[in-house]
């Protein structure tokens, strides 16, 4: 089964960083968020990706199509420019890059995706969250259901920091914990290939009316995921992940 991951948006509330790059390209330990989200996926056994490209996809193409050099040892013969490889462990993945159109909205996107994957069922996400979401229960989930859409419902992060209070006095900070009130959309979809007719076109948000139509034909399953979700739409957010994962405490970090 085939995960799209859409990697197309502009990123503006994070312009610090998406000035010179696009948003599932900010890093996190070294390696791209996107890297990661599909390191979740690779974790359950799903392999081939296929990522929906628009504002400066040339630099996710150019990671993508260096990636194997880049992440082994190498010997290089500078007279005949022959490459010999030293170590050849690495991700065994399938990456498809699509150009989306730099100004597709998502539902156009989605689109996209859906028609180059063809009539299966496939796997849907944004490439800037993080979860430590169980893909082959949410999987089975969706099966069960029979719907033609299942989105992952989360809890979404508290806004500010929470304090711990025992008899007046402050135990401890908690920064940013998941508990905020109600449940919002948190991604990681499961997608009967019939949704691109409820998607006009390039200027169709996914998340407006598809999502909101198939709600009302009670097409849509709510996933609900309860543990670790995060965005990353912010540089606080880049900064509160990176510092999970130099701390050895990242919960999204299924993979050995």
């Amino acid at each position: 089964m085939k995960v799209a991951i859409l990697a197309g948006g502009l990123g503006t509330r994070l312009s610090e960083e998406t000035t010179l790059k696009p948003k599932p390209m900010v890093e996190i330990g070294g390696k791209p968020i996107l890297w990661h989200i599909m390191n979740i996926y690779a974790a359950h056994g799903f392999n081939e990706f296929v990522i929906a490209l628009g504002y400066k996809g040339e630099i996710i193409k150019d990671y993508f199509l260096n990636y194997h050099h880049r992440s082994r040892n190498l010997t290089v013969q500078l007279g005949t420019g022959e490459v010999t490889i030293h170590n050849e462990d690495g991700e065994n993945w399938t990456v498809h890059l699509l150009d989306t159109g730099h100004d597709t909205q998502t539902g156009g996107r989605v689109k996209q995706v859906a028609e180059f994957i063809g009539n299966e069922t496939f796997m849907l996400t944004y490439g800037d969250g993080v979860s430590n979401v169980n893909i082959s229960a949410l999987l089975e989930f969706h099966r069960k259901q029979g719907k033609l859409a299942t989105l992952t419902a989360v809890r979404p992060p508290a806004r500010f920091g929470h304090l711990v209070i025992e008899n007046d006095q402050i135990i401890r900070f908690e920064e940013k914990p998941q508990v905020g009130e109600g449940w919002i959309n948190g991604g990681f979809f499961v997608l009967q290939p019939e949704i691109v007719n409820y998607i006009d076109g390039n200027d169709t948000y996914w998340e407006r009316e598809p999502l909101e139509k198939i709600a009302a034909e009670g097409q849509l399953a709510a996933y609900r995921h309860e543990d670790f979700w995060q965005c990353m739409d912010t540089l606080r957010d880049v900064h509160l992940l990176e510092k999970l994962w130099q701390e050895g405490n990242a919960p999204w970090k299924l993979w050995s």
